[in-house]
């Protein structure tokens, strides 16, 4: 990191209520002095009230994570969803009409005060409208590209995160081995999987806590993990469970689903691979984040051995259900993911209850 980076990235962590507000007027509003942080770990975000009493959000990106060409896809496939009429929570322009700039060498946009309440949980109902709107979300990702994104695959969520927890030195001794092991195997079954499975603009994260409820709809909001995949990473996270209970909901999102767009339901082999995916990748993200005092405070039991003797487990776990959600999508067992010995050269079945 140059000192320039360090600089910008001090700045960053150390962003006042009001550098907030300086940033906000210097793009044409006038604000009243009043800012609040709202919860938001990856970024910083704002609630500022202007003087004429109207209310935005200003959100300032976590330095070095995206470019300004990054960025400015995740509020195009925004302003696109916009214009189809997809309730989501879009960037709101400048006066000047662009939505992206810069200040201290920190990017930041504006977004309008939206209120409405999280879903507390998602009947048979909600899921059908949400299977649905993530249709008609993937039928405007599908339109065009966003070469400038991230694609979700296994080199850029595993295999360069295991690289630099190796060269860290995060993972104990003890359990790196065991760790590494099973997040390559990971990596190795999601290769094999989304091999020629089609990619589209996605949101990406699109779990319960991203969504609002506003006069009785359903609004998607944070884009900011918006990548290029396959189309089932957004149904996965909406309804994550292994359970009887999700396995029927499944079914009922992907029927509304399937009213506005195709789905290929060979791809629910990929639900595991993804799961273990994004467990790499958090792990690493929080790694990469802990000198912001946010995340220590949040996290206090990150990095210790029970933390990650358990992210091995988990990652073991994902192994084992890969291969039975693979016989029941496909009729048959994976043939390079058997058993656990398969996967573990020094797996022994009768040391397992």
């Amino acid at each position: 990191m140059s000192m320039n980076d360090e600089r910008t990235t001090d700045l960053f962590l150390k962003l006042t209520p009001e550098r907030v507000l300086d940033a906000v007027e210097a793009s044409g509003l006038e604000c009243a002095p009043v800012c609040h942080p709202l919860n938001s770990f990856e970024n910083r975000v704002y609630d500022v009230l202007l003087q004429d009493d109207g209310r935005i959000v200003a959100k300032f990106y976590r330095p070095g994570r995206w470019s300004r060409a990054q960025i400015l896809e995740e509020h195009m496939f925004m302003s696109d969803l916009g214009e189809a009429e997809v309730p989501v929570c879009a960037v709101r322009p400048f006066p000047d009409g662009t939505t992206l700039k810069e200040i201290d060498g920190i990017w930041y946009c504006l977004y309008d005060r939206f209120g409405g309440r999280a879903p507390e949980d998602l009947s048979d109902e909600s899921v059908e409208r949400l299977g649905m709107m993530a249709a008609r979300i993937h039928n405007v990702g599908g339109r065009t590209d966003a070469p400038n994104r991230l694609r979700l695959n296994a080199r850029m969520y595993v295999r360069e995160d295991l690289a630099w927890l190796a060269g860290q030195g995060v993972i104990p001794d003890h359990v790196e081995s065991r760790y590494l092991d099973a997040a390559n195997t990971i990596a190795d079954l999601a290769e094999r999987r989304l091999d020629g499975v089609p990619t589209l603009r996605i949101h990406g994260d699109l779990h319960a806590g991203n969504l609002l409820i506003r006069d009785g709809r359903f609004h998607v909001l944070d884009f900011d993990d918006m990548v290029v995949g396959p189309a089932v990473q957004d149904l996965w996270l909406l309804l994550p469970g292994r359970d009887a209970t999700t396995g029927r909901q499944r079914e009922v999102f992907l029927e509304a689903y399937e009213q506005f767009r195709a789905f290929d339901r060979a791809t629910l082999d990929l639900v595991e691979p993804l799961r273990g995916m994004r467990l790499v990748h958090y792990a690493a993200w929080l790694a990469r984040r802990w000198h912001d005092p946010i995340f220590p405070a949040t996290w206090p039991q990150f990095g210790t051995e029970d933390w990650w003797t358990r992210q091995a487990d988990d990652l073991e776990d994902v192994i084992e259900h890969a291969s039975t959600e693979q016989e029941k999508v496909s009729g048959k067992k994976d043939e390079e993911a058997l058993t656990n010995a398969d996967f573990f050269w020094d797996w022994d079945d009768k040391d397992k209850s």
